[in-house]
């Protein structure tokens, strides 16, 4: 599972600026791993203020509870990493 830093820096990579939404499946990971992985950051209260998710054309994943296709992650987590 990749730690939140890592992840971020795909985001980073990702996105076309910081704050805009990316699609999850663009962080390539299997549907197991990317429901698990933003499930289980969207979960903490500390990092979730941070994550923002959408629901837009693309493939959809169950993120705590919530069908979602894209994320959008403030750059102000910075501040956690």
């Amino acid at each position: 599972m990749l730690s939140l830093q890592e992840l971020y820096r795909v985001y980073a990579s990702l996105a076309p600026k910081p704050g805009e939404p990316v699609p999850l499946a663009a962080f390539k990971l299997s549907v197991e791993e990317t429901e698990k992985l933003f499930s289980a950051f969207d979960e903490d209260y500390h990092i979730s203020r941070f994550f923002h998710f959408s629901e837009s054309d693309g493939r959809k994943y169950l993120i705590d509870g919530e069908k979602v296709t894209h994320v959008a992650i403030d750059s102000e987590i910075s501040t956690i990493l």
